[in-house]
């Protein structure tokens, strides 16, 4: 979510001047709507030296079955608490019902901060 700041107004109604610019850190980035499709992904720099790997578009998911785990094929995305319209458009968030090839799972990760898909098979 990007940065909004602060209200520009006071409870009472009069306006409130800013004391400083923003900062560098206090920004934030679009979110990354990671659709089932072809693989694609995105390298992003993030605070400190470190990075991320945005997962743009993504068909392949880490299914947890029981004990063992198993690379599984997306097919399509069934229920998604997040944003009803995500069903429609396909986008995978944490949460998400995805339909596999193993059955219907639900993903524990963040693909759009970790760029993959891991899931917990339903029963």
């Amino acid at each position: 979510m990007q940065d909004q700041g602060r209200s520009t107004r006071k409870r009472t109604g009069g306006r409130l001047k800013n004391v400083r610019n923003r900062r560098k850190d206090e920004l934030g980035r679009l979110p990354t709507e990671t659709e089932v499709g072809e693989p694609r992904f995105r390298t992003i720099d993030v605070r400190g030296n470190g990075t991320k790997t945005r997962a743009l578009a993504t068909n392949v998911a880490s299914v947890n079955k029981g004990d063992e785990t198993v690379s599984a094929e997306i097919e399509d995305v069934v229920e998604n608490d997040a944003n009803p319209n995500y069903i429609r458009r396909n986008i995978i968030t944490k949460g998400a019902v995805i339909d596999t090839s193993e059955g219907q799972a639900r993903v524990t990760s963040r693909p759009g901060q970790t760029g993959q898909v891991n899931a917990v098979l339903l029963e």
